[in-house]
């Protein structure tokens, strides 16, 4: 792979991460759980439009990143932002990361590992 392709990745795969961050802060931020309440105080929330943005980003990288490599490939190398979410979500969240998730990591891993080497 070239330097601009894995420059493309992975900062697709931050910006995807930061965005899933930035939904789930936005989501347990509401105090006020009730009906229009919680979605006016969702849009008010920092969190959510930074999460937005992130995905803007995201998909203008994505659009960039499927020009210069396969769709099969492309795709199989965009599924390794399954492992930062996680990890992220393990140090910021305290989400618990169980034996499957980390043998799903570890096939994810592999699994990148031998399309980026093709």
């Amino acid at each position: 792979m070239s330097p601009l392709v894995i420059l493309l990745w992975v900062s697709n795969i931050c910006f995807d991460t930061l965005g899933q961050v930035a939904f789930k802060f936005a989501a347990i931020a509401p105090n006020n759980r009730d009906g229009w309440y919680y979605w006016l105080d969702l849009a008010k929330n920092k969190w959510i439009w930074i999460g937005v943005t992130s995905y803007i980003a995201e998909f203008l990288l994505w659009l960039a990143f499927l020009t210069l490599v396969p769709l099969s490939q492309g795709v199989l190398l965009a599924s390794f932002n399954i492992i930062t979410i996680m990890l992220v979500g393990r140090i910021i969240f305290k989400e618990l990361l169980t034996s499957y998730r980390l043998i799903g990591m570890l096939l994810i891993t592999a699994g990148v590992v031998f399309v980026g080497m093709s």
